[in-house]
């Protein structure tokens, strides 16, 4: 019983010191916010990037046959950059990007939750681009027929009806992805960004204690991914309802 009552005083000090002296539990919350800054707007920039990209890739694709005159040199050569831009981007790790654009692109900037969201939007868009692809490739053609039989052309037809079939199909993978960013985003330290991680990291460099601020770390990432993965869950039910 002693013992019991020695490792929960033990527990008990060393959360005092780690989060409540010196107010460092701030730190946490600061850091917090930063990452879920950096997730939201890195994931709508990263679904921007998608949607335009894989538009580009399965039109090439689609219509590989059909393509002449100067349409068709301008749709392969975008989905040539397209093609350059997913090789460089899932081929280099995320952490060595974000350095590039902090010390290379945007070197003389200071505004690193910019440049992370950028990073980390950049990096996610060509991941989210061959999600929506495979989604947009396994619609029926004839939906794009359909589309075009009400007068719609290529890109009203993608837009209001390909695409969000597309997005029902893809959602899983898209929420996958969307929390593999979140995850990412704990690199941001790496060029100074004050993230989760790295003020959980700063508190154990204060108190010299890692257990505690480490586990916190973990524990708040465990919960935003319980919390991400029950609203894709909803979601996914309220689409299937709405099928019916």
């Amino acid at each position: 019983m002693d013992e019991i009552t020695a490792w929960f005083n033990g527990i008990k000090e060393d959360f005092i010191l780690n989060f409540i002296q010196g107010d460092r539990w701030k730190l946490l919350a600061n850091g917090l916010l930063a990452t879920l800054k950096i997730t939201f707007f890195a994931a709508l920039l990263g679904i921007a990037i998608g949607i335009i990209i894989a538009a580009v890739r399965s039109s090439h694709d689609k219509n590989a046959d059909k393509l002449k005159g100067v349409g068709g040199f301008i749709l392969k050569l975008f989905n040539g950059i397209a093609k350059v831009y997913l090789t460089v981007i899932r081929g280099t790790p995320t952490v060595v990007q974000l350095l590039i654009m902090y010390f290379i692109i945007f070197a003389s900037s200071n505004d690193k939750l910019l440049i992370a969201i950028l990073s980390f939007g950049i990096n996610s868009g060509a991941y989210v681009a061959e999600i929506f692809r495979s989604g947009i490739m396994a619609v029926d053609e004839g939906q794009n027929e359909a589309g075009r039989s009400l007068g719609l052309n290529y890109f009203q037809t993608m837009i209001y009806i390909i695409v969000p079939q597309a997005f029902k199909t893809v959602l899983p993978a898209l929420a996958n992805e969307f929390i593999v960013l979140l995850k990412e985003t704990s690199v941001a330290g790496y060029v100074g960004m004050m993230d989760l991680t790295r003020a959980g990291d700063m508190i154990r460099g204060v108190t010299f204690s890692a257990f505690m601020p480490l586990i916190a770390v973990a524990f708040i990432y465990l919960i935003m991914v319980l919390i991400l993965t029950k609203l894709v869950s909803l979601l996914e039910r309220r689409l299937r309802s709405s099928e019916r």
